[in-house]
């Protein structure tokens, strides 16, 4: 009897340990998860962003930077996915965000193959690295096995880096993350209005101040001193003062539409877009991690690439959330 008794304890422990572990499993994201319960998981999304970029190349950085917003808020848990009156997609940082189709429809090819297995915010994070492969960008391994968060505050999109941040302002906000500088200069090649600024475009309207209203206290040159001359009658020349804020420009000039590390050269000489942008040039603390990229004789030289996938996985484990907190939504927009 007590032996009967003592087996069925520990069948039951097991059968508890397994289900816990299965929890768990969903909490630590891993390459490969999908592979027994969904094996072309990886395949579907694939196949679907090239399908969508082969008649809208802009989709891919559109699709790296929503990515991002939804990794800094609530962390990587397809929180930016979801409608509503005052969610993520209703804040100013993301009224600018596409591709939603790009990943509803990829939800919905996954739905038919594999019902209730892949979560929301897996498919945006693989849509992500397909994106910078398509721009001739770095292949990496993504871990999956995230679930869907089911809280989205517009509120909460302060977190986001911002064009007009200080250099402090965005190193802290990374650092709030877990991520450190390096990971800044790094991911900075696709952060607040591209999803990467080493491919893709921003309106006018984000930087002119720049150009014609710089220095607000009155005293000197309303220019921004950083911007090169030659490079300040370009940006002029495609952005008039009071002309129309919603033109679109290259914010990796020479190389837009190309994933690569001519963003950081742009930057050392003195043709970044955005302030944001150009402060890890005139930063001594970011200066000194853009140089490394440019491979800057004296300093150990870092490989853009091999960093950018590094960065990009680190940052995709952000706020994991636990079985109790989150779900495999059935459709991208909205909550089970």
């Amino acid at each position: 009897m007590y032996l009967k008794s003592s087996i069925l304890l520990m069948l039951l422990l097991l059968s508890l340990a397994t289900i816990l572990l299965s929890a768990q499993g969903r909490e630590v994201p891993r390459v490969g998860f999908y592979s027994r319960s969904c094996p072309r998981a990886e395949s579907i999304v694939k196949q679907t962003v090239q399908s969508h970029f082969k008649s809208d190349p802009t989709i891919a950085p559109g699709l790296l930077r929503m990515h991002f917003h939804d990794c800094f808020v609530q962390g990587c848990d397809g929180s930016v996915l979801l409608d509503g009156p005052s969610t993520e997609k209703t804040a100013g940082p993301n009224r600018g965000l596409r591709g939603w189709e790009v990943i509803d429809d990829a939800k919905t090819k996954l739905e038919a193959a594999c019902p209730g297995v892949v979560s929301c915010a897996d498919i945006l994070a693989l849509a992500a690295r397909d994106s910078v492969v398509l721009t001739k960008g770095i292949d990496w391994k993504v871990p999956t096995g995230r679930l869907d968060g089911r809280i989205s505050l517009a509120s909460e999109t302060s977190a986001l880096p911002g064009f007009r941040d200080s250099m402090k302002v965005q190193k802290d906000k990374f650092k709030n993350l877990g991520l450190n500088t390096q990971d800044l200069v790094t991911l900075v090649g696709k952060h607040y209005i591209t999803g990467g600024h080493t491919i893709g475009t921003t309106a006018c309207q984000l930087f002119s101040y720049r150009l014609y209203n710089f220095n607000t206290t009155g005293n000197g040159d309303a220019t921004d001193p950083t911007i090169s001359p030659s490079f300040l009658s370009q940006l002029k020349s495609l952005c008039p003062e009071n002309g129309d804020g919603a033109k679109r420009v290259g914010l990796d000039t020479g190389s837009e539409n190309r994933f690569d590390a001519t963003f950081f050269t742009n930057l050392k000489n003195g043709r970044g877009v955005l302030e944001s942008d150009q402060m890890l040039w005139t930063d001594a603390s970011t200066r000194s991690f853009v140089q490394r990229f440019l491979g800057v004789r004296g300093l150990r030289a870092l490989n853009f690439n091999a960093e950018f996938g590094r960065s990009m996985v680190k940052m995709s484990k952000i706020g994991l959330k636990p079985a109790a907190k989150g779900e495999i939504r059935r459709i991208c927009p909205a909550v089970n």
